[in-house]
């Protein structure tokens, strides 16, 4: 979901839809929360640079005076014009997908209002393949340790899911950008410096897990090309072992098991914020004598902002596609709008969107 605020307004009671009249330039611009639908492959920060362009030009969200600026800002072709339509209007984001990831992804000014939408429950899918343990627990990472894997069936990891449900106590990836000391954890892997404490593990809810595919070797999945030198297991191994003197990083699986297809499953979860589910495949992989890491990881719910909108107080999403053509045309004078003057991508925000601030435009949910 993305939360919109422009720097001018002052807070006001949210008003009903029936009760509101229709969104016109006097009664604009808006503050709100809006979902969109991250593909794979883009970092949230980049989604949320192209955001930012079409935002800072749109009278749903900045003010005519604004609007009026960056129109002589073209018209005097000034290099800086780029810039200035980022700082018309500020926009975080609240809830980071990793590029591998794809869904619902918050983003927005950082208020009380975004922090509830970081800490609120979600909902993933998420495939995971056995035999190999990656440096960043996912396909984007190198390949750190083989394992067996044929030996692991459908009834196994059901049985193992219960060890995952609920409150549990999960620790942290080693390749994290979270800090030990002022240093980030990855850097102790890469540089072979002892980690000086253990990484603490953290309290995460798992209101829910269930295998919904068993694909065994069905599936085009493949294993990381790129794989941990002797000397980055070295580096890593050292880290660990500031903690933990037994550490031993090393292939339990005979090189010719890399031309095997391994096993892949998919599981789906609900979750509590800040739970890696990154952390729960690696963990569960283990869990049933093997090694894993995530190769499809989807958010389909982040608090009432959904991919598929089931609830009373749900709130759908805008695809990504919308948004990449509305970008690929923000410059063009001939852009297509409705009878109200909206662009597209405007009308599915103000379709989809719950205002936090200023009078709900005409065609929006009520809250």
């Amino acid at each position: 979901m993305f939360q919109l605020l422009p720097r001018h307004l002052s807070r006001c009671s949210r008003l009903s839809t029936s009760k509101m009249p229709k969104a016109t330039l006097s009664s604009l611009p808006v503050s709100g929360l809006f979902g969109i639908v991250k593909p794979s492959g883009p970092t949230s920060m980049s989604v949320v640079h192209d955001l930012q362009q079409l935002i800072a030009r749109s009278k749903l969200f900045v003010t005519e005076e604004k609007l009026e600026e960056i129109k002589s800002r073209k018209a005097s072709k000034n290099k800086r014009r780029g810039k200035g339509a980022r700082e018309a209007i500020k926009v975080g984001q609240g809830g980071t997908l990793d590029p591998l990831a794809d869904g619902v992804l918050g983003v927005g000014k950082g208020t009380k209002k975004l922090s509830d939408f970081l800490n609120c429950t979600k909902e993933y899918q998420t495939t995971c393949l056995l035999g190999c343990e990656t440096d960043t627990y996912d396909s984007e990472g190198a390949r750190v340790r083989l394992a067996p894997w044929q030996h692991v069936t459908e009834d196994a990891v059901r049985a193992a899911l219960a060890q995952f449900t609920g409150e549990i106590s999960q620790t942290p990836p080693i390749f994290s950008a979270l800090k030990m000391d002022g240093k980030p954890l990855y850097e102790y892997a890469r540089e072979g410096k002892p980690l000086p404490r253990p990484i603490e593990a953290r309290k995460v809810t798992v209101h829910s897990l269930e295998l919904v595919e068993w694909k065994g070797k069905d599936h085009d999945f493949r294993w990381p090309e790129k794989s941990f030198s002797a000397e980055e297991k070295k580096a890593m191994e050292t880290a660990l072992k500031g903690v933990d003197e037994s550490v031993e990083i090393k292939d339990d699986v005979e090189a010719p098991a890399l031309d095997q297809v391994p096993t892949a499953f998919v599981l789906k979860m609900t979750v509590s914020g800040g739970t890696y589910v990154r952390s729960i495949v690696h963990d569960l992989a283990h869990a049933v004598g093997s090694a894993g890491h995530v190769v499809t990881l989807s958010r389909t719910r982040q608090g009432r902002f959904a991919i598929n909108p089931a609830g009373e107080g749900d709130y759908g999403c805008i695809p990504w596609e919308t948004i990449e053509k509305a970008t690929s045309e923000i410059d063009s004078d001939t852009k297509e709008r409705d009878e109200e003057g909206w662009t597209k991508w405007e009308r599915e925000v103000i379709a989809n969107m719950e205002v936090i601030e200023g009078p709900k435009p005409s065609g929006s949910k009520a809250t």
